[in-house]
């Protein structure tokens, strides 16, 4: 019982610690933070910010850590159904970021290694920052998403699997607006943008998802 306690009381600091974060970011760049809470239905900050891409940029910075722990929570309690919180390892939390950190950069590095290489940089780097986008618009939905899963719904199978469909829902229709706003682009490209898909954003999950489901 003790052991439960301490991780659940692990979960809410941590939690504190994304409201924190968004805290700030919503201080600190008021403009920009009302246009990605609404990324879903107006398209304002893919136009505006698109344009202004940095190689480093503070307001993603911190919404990217929001979603590095907000995933890492929600794949933890997607793993472990068989308690209303999962009783684990203090390190197991950090791994499971660690490896999502170092997947996702891995993944923009190949990423631009491909686009380079297949000649398609300027449709690839708006592809990679509108799925940044629609990433830390995902984070910030994890929020109430885990809090639900932690202090209100015992995790299971079924409502796992809902957020999981209702967040690749979100993604996939980042991905059909692009190819809807560059269409024109991607015509000309069309092989390579498919190529693209199929090795950097289909396979991906694919594999995942063998390795999830192997016995």
């Amino acid at each position: 019982m003790l052991r439960e306690v301490l991780t659940t009381q692990l979960f809410t600091i941590l939690l504190l610690v994304c409201l924190v974060i968004v805290a700030i970011s919503k201080l600190l760049f008021p403009k920009r933070f009302q246009d990605i809470i609404v990324l879903i239905v107006n398209f304002r900050y893919l136009k505006v910010y698109s344009r202004e891409q940095k190689l480093f940029d503070v307001f993603e910075g911190l919404l990217f850590t929001n979603l590095i722990i907000g995933l890492s929570i929600f794949i933890l309690l997607c793993s472990n159904l068989s308690a209303s919180v999962p009783e684990v390892e203090y390190l197991l939390l950090p791994k499971i970021a660690f490896g999502i950190i170092v997947v996702i950069l891995l993944k923009i590095i190949l990423e631009r290694l491909i686009s380079n290489i297949l000649k398609i940089e300027s449709i690839i780097n708006n592809y990679i920052f509108q799925k940044m986008s629609y990433k830390i618009f995902l984070g910030l939905l994890l929020i109430p998403i885990n809090t639900i899963l932690i202090y209100s719904w015992s995790p299971t199978q079924i409502n796992t699997s809902i957020f999981i469909i209702f967040l690749a829902l979100i993604t996939i229709y980042g991905v059909l607006v692009f190819i809807k706003d560059n269409l024109k682009t991607i015509k000309k490209n069309w092989f390579y943008f498919i190529l693209y898909l199929c090795t950097l954003e289909i396979s991906p999950y694919l594999i995942l998802y063998k390795l999830y489901t192997l016995e």
